[in-house]
């Protein structure tokens, strides 16, 4: 990229230092959003340099030994270092605790010895925000916050009187997620209802830019050859479901839908890991539920899984504020790869999926409504056929990774200078 084409008062690159600590390249089977936005920002010429731990489920692409807990590597043209860090879904509050707070010291270190123009800091977890608020009131560096989930107000929705978050972490993190809005020479959010957040907070309006979830149309869509787990006919019908498998997705829903679907020819296959995994196993088990289990999948396994299925599957607990707040992976990668979408989160889900005629809505709480979409889809090819279109479009007009991380170099060398 030319001087000319950056934004105004960029002369030359950047040194950037990106914080995500669950980065993972497409190889793994979580989310790619820095992957994207880190190689873009090296294409446009920029020294980046990502920071991430061992994330449960993450391919990071580097497979040396640790030495003094750091490995580290150049990928797609930017610096990659390891953490010896593991975290993941399945482990307890307390380790994941640990974990953030491990992460966020080894990378202030990092952020305060090292020459840097900008910090990015992606969140969650919110402690990234840690080493960003640092560089930035020791070295008067600027930075970038990205909101991918609002903290605390999701773990506060979560978390019920007899458990869930302490009360005064929840109030730490508050101030910790208002400095860090506050501070931020742009804060960069995956919808509307986190951008309210964002500006609550203390972020200027004028900050805040919403930049949704993108998914990558190269690896998901109808070029990709399909596949299904052995025992699944092509004749019969699949509805699959991936992601986690933990409180805040509410996959008991698709249970309960599945016990009116015996003998209706529909199986619903659920992908993923978490908590909640073994009790959902127990119960299909138990009941002769049309329901089967996969482990976590690569992007590109998972690709070719939906190719094979027939719907998509989007769920939540029934949690209000899940409402505007979330932005799934799962729902633009079904959209991506031409799938009818079935979902039970009310607001900006229900409205994407109604809206663009890519799926149906069910109100949360409603098994009867589930089966009875389920039912309608499965007996309607012309039906699927139009909405998996119609998804295909949505996915490559608002969601495509590409130009979304275009905007995002925009934005991250706007806040540098």
């Amino acid at each position: 990229m030319q001087d000319a084409d950056r934004a105004p008062g960029i002369r030359g690159p950047l040194r950037i230092l990106y914080l995500h600590q669950h980065f993972s390249r497409p190889e793994g089977s979580t989310a790619t959003r820095s992957f994207h936005h880190a190689r873009a920002l090296a294409a446009a010429g920029h020294a980046v340099t990502l920071l991430c731990g061992r994330y449960q489920g993450a391919v990071t692409g580097l497979d040396g030994p640790f030495r003094n807990g750091l490995r580290c590597g150049r990928m797609e043209a930017f610096e990659l270092r390891e953490f010896d860090i593991p975290c993941g879904n399945a482990q307890g509050l307390a380790a994941r605790s640990l974990a953030f707070l491990r992460f966020a010291a080894r990378a202030a270190r990092v952020a305060l010895a090292e020459r840097w123009d900008l910090v990015v800091a992606s969140s969650t977890p919110l402690t990234v925000a840690i080493p960003a608020l640092l560089a930035r009131r020791r070295r008067h560096v600027p930075f970038l916050f990205e909101i991918r989930d609002p903290w605390p107000e999701l773990p506060r929705a979560l978390s019920s009187p007899a458990g869930g978050v302490p009360k005064p972490v929840l109030a730490a993190m508050g101030r910790l997620a208002d400095a860090a809005c506050h501070d931020a020479a742009a804060v960069v959010v995956l919808t509307e209802g986190i951008a309210e957040t964002a500006v609550a907070r203390g972020a200027a309006p004028e900050r805040v830019h919403v930049l949704p979830q993108g998914v990558d149309l190269d690896l998901f869509g109808p070029h990709v050859a399909p596949w299904r787990p052995d025992g699944i006919a092509a004749e019969d019908m699949l509805a699959v479901y991936a992601g986690a498998h933990g409180a805040a997705n509410g996959l008991e829903a698709l249970l309960d839908a599945a016990a009116l679907l015996r003998g209706a020819g529909i199986t619903l296959l659920l992908v993923g890991e978490g908590a909640r995994k073994p009790g959902l196993m127990a119960r299909a088990a138990a009941e002769g539920l049309p329901v089967r289990f996969l482990d976590p999948l690569p992007k590109p396994r998972l690709a070719a899984l939906l190719r094979g299925a027939d719907i998509g599957l989007h769920c939540l607990a029934a949690v209000p504020e899940f409402a505007e707040w979330t932005a799934p992976n799962k729902l633009v990668d079904g959209f991506a790869a031409g799938l009818p979408m079935l979902t039970n989160v009310p607001g900006r889900a229900a409205r994407l999926v109604t809206e663009a005629g890519c799926g149906i809505a069910t109100p949360p709480g409603d098994a009867v409504a589930l089966a009875g979409a389920l039912r309608r889809l499965a007996g309607h090819r012309a039906l699927r056929a139009r909405m998996g279109g119609n998804g295909r479009m949505l996915a490559e007009r608002r969601f495509d990774a590409r130009r979304i991380a275009t905007e995002f170099v925009q934005v991250a060398e706007a806040a540098a200078a």
